[in-house]
């Protein structure tokens, strides 16, 4: 099998490009990743010291950059997106270009190839907020964010291509990944290393929003089912049905590190915030026999352990370009916060 992976370089696609190195050590993969913030070369660093995975750094919305990157590929698995819904809440522009404009391009270079599956990584958020019972792939898509109707806009197209010109197409909606490699931006990734170094971790709203925590390797080896058995024209959710409060993560990770509760500040909510995610993974489950392997506190155990042997690798990312982020995404949050716990003494 020759693949390519798109957004290689970022959190679950270098996971899921480690994970095949165990699983099929006789593919030839190329990486194609541009590289922004949270795409890291050093994720693979230890894949391109062998003969199975090229680099390439380019953009999915360049034409020439991704003809060169998918010659001789038979199969495409497409991680690459802007991801985070607070970046999203700040500038859209940049999510519409990758998650949609980069889709339809990698689609129409696909479609001159022909060969094997394109799988389109897609997410849970597409659903929306979901009150009572669990998302099906058949219920309608209602993304909030601007982040998730990027992402519900690039897997409708991918869709398209499949009813219009037959091209092998399979979504798969992934929830709440965590695990080693992850931008510290996100929730868990960001609270561990905060933890580890005395800082407050802020904590949009009352802390009641849900999410299903899906350990990345059990992702990973969702994906390669659905790349290698998923049927063409077909959605799958994948989701660990490990549904917690941030606020019971929050508290989760303070015990893996001995940080101390009073770490943490109930910051203002940000606008639009899903109240909850929960799939119906039976689909998954029956069509191909998977279901997760790694539970929350397990997934938590190695992900914390991760982060503590690799200090470097996040240290570095937050003390640049990522700091200035932090200060300007939370700081005035942080300190209303600590106006009301001062009234409140």
């Amino acid at each position: 099998m020759r693949l390519l992976v798109t957004g290689g370089a970022g959190f679950i696609g270098s996971n899921f490009c480690h994970y095949l190195a165990g699983e099929r050590p006789d593919w030839r993969v190329t990486v194609l990743d541009k590289l922004t913030y949270a795409g890291r070369r050093e994720n693979l660093e230890e894949l391109e010291s062998g003969k199975g995975l090229r680099f390439i750094q380019g953009d999915i919305c360049r034409p020439e950059d991704v003809a060169g990157a998918m010659e001789d590929c038979d199969a495409v698995v497409n991680f690459a997106a802007e991801t985070h819904v607070d970046r999203s809440i700040q500038d859209s522009a940049d999510f519409v270009r990758t998650d949609m404009e980069g889709v339809r391009v990698l689609l129409e270079e696909f479609g001159n190839h022909g060969g094997g599956t394109f799988l389109q990584v897609s997410t849970d958020e597409v659903y929306g907020s979901v009150e009572k019972g669990r998302s099906g792939e058949d219920d309608l898509l209602r993304p909030t964010s601007p982040y998730s109707a990027s992402k519900a806009g690039g897997e409708l197209l991918a869709m398209s291509y499949w009813h219009t010109h037959r091209t092998p197409v399979v979504v798969a909606r992934s929830s709440n990944n965590y695990g080693p490699r992850q931008y510290p931006e996100k929730l868990i990734p960001l609270f561990l290393t905060n933890a580890m170094d005395g800082q407050r971790l802020p904590l949009y709203g009352d802390g009641m929003n849900r999410r299903d925590w899906l350990y990345v390797e059990d992702n990973c080896r969702a994906l390669l089912l659905l790349l290698e058995e998923g049927r063409p024209g077909r959605v799958y959710n994948v989701g660990a049905g490990q549904e917690l409060t941030n606020l019971e993560v929050t508290e989760a990770i303070l015990e893996a590190v001995g940080a101390p509760r009073d770490l943490v500040s109930f910051v203002d909510d940000r606008p639009g915030h899903d109240r909850r995610y929960a799939l119906d993974v039976s689909r998954v489950s029956e069509e191909l026999g998977w279901r997760p392997e790694v539970g929350f506190q397990e997934g938590l155990r190695r992900t914390a352990q991760w982060y503590m042997e690799n200090r470097e690798w996040w240290e570095e990312i937050k003390s640049g370009r990522f700091r200035e982020y932090y200060q300007r995404m939370y700081s005035d949050r942080l300190r209303r916060a600590e106006q009301r716990e001062e009234k409140e003494l």
